[in-house]
């Protein structure tokens, strides 16, 4: 199976994914989930013949990109495709001219992953919807 990975406007469908993943499997509380910032973000989905499978949310805010909510549906998972969606919104951001680095905030379990696609740490742990957080960067410019 190949997936397709495409900037949309249609929130319904990363929500729905946030919700299942986020909110419904690992527990986030919803009021947590949900912010005012989605409406300027870039949003990414993957799909598999149409069917949506992942989805991230890039945000700018001066030199920095912020790649966030970043999830895949379990069947997909270790199939190589968050690392491509994470690989999308890299490629994605560095093409904003104003933009010197990435920043995300890594669940602790997910932190060599994150290594792996040239992300480095350069935060405390925090919580974040009741699961342990490492803010992390990369440099781009």
């Amino acid at each position: 199976m190949t997936w397709i990975i495409e900037e949309t406007r249609d929130f319904s469908v990363c929500h729905a994914l946030r919700r299942a993943i986020f909110i419904e499997e690992q527990g986030v509380p919803e009021a947590d989930e949900w912010d005012t910032l989605d409406d300027d973000a870039i949003h990414l989905i993957a799909t598999i013949d149409g069917s949506p499978v992942g989805t991230a949310r890039l945000l700018r805010n001066g030199e920095t990109g912020k790649i966030g909510r970043i999830c895949v549906v379990k069947s997909q998972r270790g199939t190589g495709l968050g690392a491509a969606i994470v690989r999308a919104a890299i490629a994605r951001l560095e093409n904003e001219p104003e933009l010197t680095r990435l920043m995300l905030g890594a669940q602790e379990y997910a932190i060599g992953f994150y290594e792996k696609l040239g992300f480095t740490l350069c935060g405390p742990v925090y919580d974040d919807g009741g699961i342990p957080h490492r803010d992390m960067e990369r440099l781009i410019k």
